[in-house]
């Protein structure tokens, strides 16, 4: 008896539990509508995808993207005085002590004196975290340097001439002018086969630049057959070396011949001693290396078969413009180019090589679709309205020398067609944010941004004003004349005037109104005014958005001002939206927010999989988040 009570007593707990698990159920999983793919994601949807986790780290990819330690090592160079002393706790003796033990291991002359012991503490007591960084940066550089420097038989201690040259900065570049890792200058860069053209800057490749240091320091070792003079001839060069070394009477010890040198090689080879015995004795002065948990991952090659852009690469394969700027520094304007008879390469971490060498024809068919997106001029193209109703473009211009002359005649016509116009953004700069990441946000360069707000360095202030300015493609309809060929010719011309026939015939079939042809005698152009749009328009001619933009071929809402739009006043005829209008006012109504927790090995673009229609961007704007850098047990806001 007491068991059928109890059991009666649990029967509504049960029921209960039921439903609410069911509501729980209905809730967690909303219908989700499928909205139209982009032409970017519709293409990463078919990508064959490799599931390989990230081996690299956001702060270490920002630290070896920095720039500002270059500006102090080319200040400390400059202004250095190894005359002058400097206090900071070094023993002289164990100073000499562990120069001494350098020199043994060294072909360089590595002997103690006043001068060296001053540089070696000013770099101590004012640089220590910048060398905390540089030890950091120089993991990723010092192995491809050492490779080098092997093949060419020259000493391995030269790597950290690259630190003394350029803070082991790619795109450092001095106020004369020298460039890269290597600072080479212009005439030395092509005197060692090192490509600088608008597009191309090879003194900035890490690979090609460390090669051509390599073979110039091995034609100055056999010219001089002393380091320390290899390494007074590379900052000041051979000229003056050879100078300095008949103005001391042939003495070719540096040490002996280095009042005669030039000033700022004077303290260039101690700082280059001194960054070595930095690196040899870190740990002695404390100094910890600001390494990533992983600061090492492997990169290939592939060879590009048409042009391209970082953003373009960045977008289809999820990986920052940062990173693949920093893999190939050797390109000025950040797109690669394609020259035919020249073989140009993009270096990228290996697994996104496995997927750009997976979906190669995709990616170079999205570059393709890109490309055709941009404005061409008018003498090159034609727009057409085929049966569907969609614009095509086709070329009039022929490369055949017998094409005909294009005569415009005075008839207007409505041609559909898209402009890019420049906006004007102002970007409030937060806690957190860099430069690097705001010119990700907007799809400009630092160096852009730099140069509107006249920056002279990339540290921007929390809480300014950037100035950003955007291009966006919009439609337009504009009045132009029709190209009327005079002479025909029975390649290319006959296509064009077909083009143009199809063009005229079309027009009066969009001009004509299935009830009554009168209505072209009633039609009339309005001029778009500054802050109209096509519903203002619509109401005050009594016509419907749906009329004006059959009348006018447009796809979307979007008019400029100052373009002409055709309209049929109808004083009569109501106000109303289209079915297309009213299903998408429908389908935003019907989004629902909810929530996604974020797994161990979850990506923004395996959740983005997940979601029909959502994407990478979609997930980033909805959270306010800018990089794609999430952990374990964050919430995500999903719309669908």
């Amino acid at each position: 008896m007491n068991k059928t009570k109890i059991a009666l007593f649990l029967v509504p707990f049960f029921s209960l539990n039921i439903f609410a698990q069911d509501a729980v159920s209905q809730e967690v999983a909303p219908q989700i509508t499928t909205p139209k793919l982009s032409v970017l994601d519709s293409i990463k949807s078919t990508f064959v995808d490799h599931e390989v986790a990230s081996c690299v780290d956001k702060e270490w990819m920002d630290e070896l993207t920095n720039q500002d330690l270059f500006k102090e090592m080319e200040f400390d160079i400059a202004h250095m005085n190894p005359d002058e002393k400097v206090d900071y706790d070094l023993s002289t003796d164990l100073l000499k002590a562990r120069l001494k033990e350098m020199d043994a291991k060294s072909p360089f002359n590595i002997e103690y004196n006043q001068g060296l012991e001053n540089i070696i503490k000013s770099f101590l007591k004012n640089r220590k975290k910048s060398y905390e960084r540089l030890m950091a940066i120089s993991e990723y550089y010092f192995p491809m340097f050492e490779a080098a420097l092997a093949k060419y038989d020259v000493p391995l201690e030269i790597k950290y001439l690259a630190v003394v040259e350029s803070a082991l900065n790619p795109h450092a570049r001095s106020r004369v002018g020298a460039t890269g890792l290597w600072q080479f200058m212009f005439a030395t860069g092509k005197q060692y086969n090192l490509d600088v053209s608008s597009y191309i800057d090879e003194r900035s490749d890490p690979l090609k630049a460390t090669e051509a240091a390599c073979q110039y320091l091995s034609n100055m070792f056999k010219i001089f057959g002393d380091w320390d003079l290899v390494l007074a001839s590379y900052n000041a060069g051979p000229g003056n070396v050879s100078k300095a070394i008949r103005r001391s009477g042939g003495q070719q010890n540096y040490w002996n011949i280095r009042k005669n040198l030039p000033k700022e090689t004077q303290g260039y080879v101690p700082a280059f001693l001194a960054t070595m015995y930095i690196y040899e004795y870190h740990k002695e002065h404390g100094i910890e290396p600001k390494r990533a948990a992983i600061s090492y991952f492997a990169t290939d090659t592939v060879m590009i078969k048409r042009e391209m852009s970082f953003k373009q690469i960045s977008d289809l394969l999820d990986i920052p413009e940062s990173q693949i700027k920093l893999l190939n520094p050797g390109y000025k304007l950040d797109v690669i180019p394609f020259v035919k008879g020249k073989n140009h390469y993009l270096r990228l971490p290996l697994p996104k090589i496995a997927v750009f060498t997976s979906n190669e024809d995709k990616i170079y068919a999205y570059a393709q679709i890109e490309e055709d997106k941009k404005e061409k001029p008018y003498f090159s193209r034609k727009t057409t309205l085929p049966a569907g109703g969609n614009t095509t473009e086709t070329a009039i211009a022929s490369t055949d020398s017998k094409s005909s002359y294009i005569d415009y005649s005075d008839e207007p016509e409505i041609v559909k067609g898209s402009k890019i116009v420049t906006k004007t953004k102002y970007h409030t700069v937060k806690r957190g944010d860099n430069i690097g990441e705001i010119s990700q946000k907007y799809g400009v360069s630092i160096a852009e941004i730099k140069k509107w707000n006249r920056l002279k360095n990339n540290n921007v202030m929390l809480g300014a004003k950037l100035k950003i300015q955007t291009s966006e493609r919009v439609a337009t309809t504009v009045v132009k004349k029709t190209p009327k060929p005079v002479a025909k010719t029975k390649d290319t011309t006959e296509t064009a005037v077909a083009a143009v026939e199809k063009q005229e015939v079309k027009t009066k079939e969009v001009a004509a109104d299935d009830t009554d042809n009168k209505e072209d005698e009633k039609s009339e152009f309005y001029v778009v005014q500054k802050g109209d749009n096509l519903n203002s328009i619509a109401r005050k001619y009594g016509v419907t958005v749906a009329e004006i933009k059959e009348w006018n071929n447009l796809e979307d809402a979007n008019v400029l001002s100052g373009s002409k739009l055709k309209l049929i006043p109808n004083e009569n005829a109501p106000v109303i939206e289209t079915k297309a209008e009213k299903a998408q006012q429908q389908i935003a109504s019907s989004a629902k927010v909810h929530q996604y927790l974020v797994q161990k090995g979850d990506s923004l673009f395996s959740i983005a999989k997940k979601y029909p229609g959502v994407t990478v961007e979609n997930i980033k704007k909805w959270n306010d988040i800018r990089s794609e850098n999430i952990k374990p047990g964050m919430k995500l806001k999903i719309q669908g």
